[in-house]
């Protein structure tokens, strides 16, 4: 397994990733979902994939998670979506790239069609999970939760064993963040990977994200029995032959 790297960005901010360097080929880029790092079996799996067949890759952890330096209460869409920004301009440069989001890395993916356009050549969703703030958390809280937002600025949610802060700024910022209406016009592959077990983002949302794209070659593949994360040897196994797929793709253009 490659060591972790840090990129500096300031004296005080600095981002950790994992790569696998290549000067003139195609890269796969791996962003993570809300509040998970890069030292899950989704990252490895594509590193492997990526070593295996001569080309490049990339995954951050954004600020705020993993060994990333900055608060996660204090990130959102807009400075996540940043950080990605920046480090694909110092690592990946002028390469071409697939970018391959989980959860809220789909949302942050979409967002990156508006700065880099034709360098991406191709887009896997895994359990896409675009605009969640306003249309799974803030539109589903109780007015308890609304309340404790509005006059504290924060609160906490459990979901699944684990704790989330969650701050008006965030949530405010996510309204700012709308993608579902824009159309991005790219003959490229778009595949959207959905657990039909997904108690966290129902398949409506992968269907949503498809639709924005005009030109493209669209699939949606439902992973039976599949959950949020697809994190199982099964589902891993779907998704990289549908990542493959959409690599021989490239190479046959």
């Amino acid at each position: 397994m490659k060591k972790f790297k840090y990129l500096k960005l300031s004296k005080t901010k600095k981002l950790r990733y994992l790569d696998n360097y290549y000067k003139k080929n195609l890269y796969i880029i791996f962003l993570p979902g809300f509040k998970s790092d890069i030292t899950g079996k989704k990252p490895k799996t594509f590193l492997k994939y990526a070593i295996r067949n001569k080309l490049g890759f990339l995954a951050l952890d954004y600020s705020g998670h993993g060994k990333s330096s900055g608060k996660f209460t204090e990130g959102n869409i807009s400075k996540w979506s940043r950080d990605v920004k920046i480090i694909i301009k110092k690592i990946i440069k002028k390469n071409n790239f697939i970018l391959i989001g989980s959860s809220m890395g789909a949302w942050l993916s979409i967002i990156q069609f508006k700065y880099f356009g034709k360098q991406i050549k191709g887009f896997v969703g895994i359990g896409s999970a675009p605009e969640f703030l306003t249309r799974l958390m803030w539109k589903k809280f109780n007015k308890e939760i609304k309340k404790e937002i509005l006059e504290k600025g924060i609160t906490t949610i459990e979901y699944d064993k684990y704790k989330y802060p969650i701050t008006k700024q965030l949530i405010d910022d996510g309204k700012k963040n709308k993608v579902l209406h824009k159309k991005i016009k790219l003959p490229i592959d778009v595949t959207m990977f959905h657990g039909s077990n997904d108690k966290s983002v129902p398949v409506s949302f992968s269907r949503k994200a498809l639709k924005i794209f005009i030109g493209a070659k669209k699939n949606l593949i439902i992973i039976r029995n599949g959950d949020h994360s697809l994190s199982s040897k099964k589902s891993l196994k779907k998704i990289v032959f549908g990542l493959d797929k959409i690599v021989k793709n490239i190479f046959l253009k």
